[in-house]
């Protein structure tokens, strides 16, 4: 599908994800096109990572050569966006409707989360742009929808969601390293996270970290030394975040 007849500019494989430039002639591989090529990718780093995916790795999943890849495709970064459009489109989710738009707003939040939760590979792919995808130009438009009704103007609307999903992904991939350090059982990690509050205890005085001391005493790290992935942590601060969009709906205009 496509806005406007104009000529878009982008690469040949963001166009043909788009819809607006007719699939390349068959190359050596019959049957071979970009949606497969992407599909293999993601394969690929759902299994070994993000580090393991190339060009030369990618077809071989594909039982291709690596320059039948080439037809579809003017470089890895190429793949790489259309691996994050095409992570999207494989999570199954449903545009936030109903209720207040901060209902709706904290629920895109949890929907973005989830995402980075099943493939914590994208959040370690760079950032190079604006988001130019299908998929992720519809979840875009899903999150300004959310803010439907409430007076804000445009830019903040955007500037609202983007501050929403700035956080999302920070705080999805704080998550997603501390998690990977439980579970490589590191014996540091393995070691150390039981006894936090016992060695800050030890290793610094009330008198020189008195705020410290006072959350270690309020039990806070008393966890066992289990990760839960830091949920209450992500709806603390996401509730920050919508009181201050709400500040901000509620202003005197």
């Amino acid at each position: 599908m496509s806005g406007d007849d104009a000529e878009t500019g982008l690469p040949a494989s963001f166009e043909l994800a788009w819809g607006v430039r007719d699939r390349p002639a068959k190359g050596p591989k019959r049957g071979l096109s970009l949606e497969q090529i992407v599909e293999a990718a993601i394969d690929v780093a759902d299994a070994e990572g993000i580090g393991g995916v190339s060009m030369g790795r990618v077809a071989k999943e594909l039982g291709a050569s690596a320059m039948s890849l080439y037809r579809y495709l003017g470089s890895k970064d190429e793949l790489l966006a259309l691996m994050i459009d095409g992570a999207f489109n494989r999570f199954d989710a449903t545009e936030p409707t109903g209720g207040t738009w901060r209902a709706r707003l904290e629920r895109w939040a949890e929907i973005e989360l989830a995402a980075y939760r099943r493939f914590p590979w994208v959040l370690h792919i760079p950032i190079t742009g604006a988001p130019i995808m299908p998929n992720q130009l519809r979840f875009m438009e899903w999150g300004l929808r959310t803010l439907g009704g409430t007076g804000l103007t445009e830019a903040d609307k955007l500037s609202s969601v983007l501050l929403v999903t700035s956080f999302t992904r920070s705080f999805a991939l704080l998550s997603s390293d501390i998690a990977a350090a439980f579970e490589s059982a590191d014996p540091t990690t393995v070691r150390l996270m039981p006894r936090y509050g016992e060695l800050i205890r030890k290793l610094t005085t009330r008198a020189e970290f008195p705020a410290l001391h006072a959350v270690v005493d309020a039990g806070t790290f008393d966890d066992g030394g289990e990760f839960d992935g830091l949920d209450h942590d992500f709806r603390f601060g996401l509730q920050r975040i919508l009181d201050g969009i709400e500040k901000l709906i509620d202003r005197p205009a």
